[in-house]
């Protein structure tokens, strides 16, 4: 066959591969979003834009760039010596602290909420102890509906991210590029500014990017956590559209987001591609990491691991123990007091003493929670694996399927929710009778996680092995069976679990 003819069957290969997820995005992710842009620029501007309404949406645009901001770079300021400390030292727990680490990012935002609120909320632990400590009526600490609890979750949520973007890279770093600085004659400091520093500098702030891009678009947490003062973008869309049924202004606010969500997406894959290009040692990394040595080292080692701990095994710890804890409440200027362990919290569950019509037994939510994330984990591997072989091809349809496969991960969950709001509102596909549009939003939040876990894998599998099962006489679907799929096991372990989890804490769209 000649070489234009190997070129067409490639490229058609590589089409048939993109059919079902390119027909996935198109009518579930760019057609709501048309819709939305289409709804937002049909509204006569000058009747929707008054003076007022400006100023009023000014608010949340400046608080969206503040708060996002300030969490990126708290979240820094705690992750890279976390990421330093996995990469460098070996102790006790570590690979127990570094799963640890990883809870918080799958967990659900309203857990969350839920975690800080029992630990430092008003009726939370640190306001007891507080109250009983000082014999006082009235919680001390108020830090529900305030900044600090905005920027504590985001920090909260998104460490693991710079842990592992940022300490797979410092771990896998040349050890001799540091040896050779320091037999120059420079110190630690200057070892690390002028060697280490610039060759992290492209998973810095690819991380940095990453974080920025889901503290801009946080709903949950500000929603929970933040109160009515500090709205963001995507709260003033879910208010706009979902309590004012202000449609067209939501819309617009959505464009408008999208197109900053769409610009750092852009950037955080420019980034990753030149992330790829660093200078790293293949070898495992328990190879880098050594021993602290010295009491300085075996401080500093003990403080980040309790820091860590304090930060994100406490709220989980303290939600455990709210559960089982009845706690009398408080009379006169005596404060609200434990009176030991009890169940009857959980037996609560079950009884809908207010007689609301939205009352749904757990047994009844759990059930729904499991049937949409195992619909979410098979739709989404499905179409993650047919991107990822389709990617794995060389093909130059590939440069331009491959951006708009990711732009899911930078579009707003509230502005897609909203998308399918006014989209599908009629038969044949209704928001009312179609419960499976729900599991189809968490996937389309998914497919690009899906994809990024199996790709790699999946270009690491060396071509000579399957040309030597054909060789043996072995059809494709036989190579696939017995030398792809044992290959790719872990990776599709790895990527239903975040579509799984991902779905169970989906809660924007949802």
């Amino acid at each position: 066959m000649s070489f234009k003819g190997e070129r067409v069957r490639n490229t058609l290969g590589t089409l048939l591969l993109w059919v079902l997820p390119a027909a996935f995005l198109g009518v579930f992710f760019f057609h709501p979003l048309l819709a939305v842009f289409r709804l937002g620029l049909e509204e006569d501007l000058s009747t929707l834009f008054t003076r007022s309404t400006l100023l009023a949406l000014w608010r949340p645009l400046r608080f969206t760039f503040y708060q996002a901001g300030l969490s990126t770079l708290l979240t820094l300021l705690l992750g890279l010596p976390s990421a330093y400390l996995f990469a460098r030292f070996r102790f006790p727990g570590k690979r127990l602290l570094q799963t640890l680490t990883a809870l918080p990012f799958i967990l659900p935002t309203v857990v969350v909420a839920a975690a800080f609120n029992s630990l430092l909320g008003p009726r939370g632990w640190v306001n007891l102890a507080l109250m009983g400590l000082f014999n006082l009526a009235e919680p001390p600490l108020q830090w529900v509906n305030s900044l600090g609890a905005i920027l504590l979750a985001h920090v909260f949520y998104n460490t693991t991210i710079v842990i592992r973007m940022v300490g797979n890279a410092w771990a896998r770093l040349d050890p001799r590029l540091e040896g050779a600085a320091q037999a120059l004659g420079a110190n630690r400091w200057r070892t690390l500014r002028e060697v280490t520093l610039p060759l992290l500098r492209s998973p810095i702030m690819a991380a940095a990017l990453l974080v920025f891009l889901f503290d801009f678009t946080s709903f949950g947490v500000i929603l929970l956590l933040g109160g009515p003062h500090y709205a963001t973008l995507e709260v003033e869309i879910y208010i706009q559209a979902m309590q004012m049924l202000n449609l067209p202004l939501a819309s617009l606010l959505s464009i408008f987001q999208l197109m900053c969500t769409l610009l750092l997406t852009l950037a955080y894959s420019r980034l990753t591609s030149i992330q790829q290009k660093v200078p790293l040692t293949p070898r495992s990394e328990r190879a880098g990491a050594r021993a602290p040595h010295g009491w300085r080292e075996k401080l500093a080692v003990t403080l980040m691991s309790i820091l860590l701990i304090l930060l994100l095994v406490t709220p989980l710890l303290s939600l455990a123990a709210r559960s089982v804890v009845k706690l009398e409440p408080a009379r006169g200027e005596r404060a609200a007091v434990s009176t030991g362990f009890t169940l009857e919290n959980y037996q609560e569950l079950f009884i809908n003493r207010r007689g609301s019509l939205f009352y749904v037994p757990p047994i009844t939510a759990m059930r729904n929670s499991l049937q949409y994330a195992a619909t979410t984990v098979g739709i989404s591997l499905i179409l993650g694996v047919l991107a990822a072989y389709a990617l794995n091809r060389r093909s130059r349809i590939n440069r331009v399927l491959d951006p708009l496969l990711m732009l899911p991960l930078g579009a707003s969950a509230v502005t897609l929710g909203l998308g399918f709001i006014v989209v599908f509102n009629r038969p044949p596909i209704d928001l009312r009778n179609f419960p499976m549009l729900l599991p189809i939003a968490h996937s389309l939040v998914a497919l690009p996680f899906v994809v990024r876990a199996i790709q790699p894998a999946l270009n690491s599998i060396p071509s000579q092995i399957r040309q030597a099962g054909a060789v043996l006489g072995a059809s494709p679907r036989r190579v696939w069976a017995e030398i792809d799929l044992p290959l790719l096991l872990k990776p599709l372990l790895a990527a239903a679990t975040f579509a799984f989890t991902i779905s169970l804490g989906e809660f924007g769209a949802t």
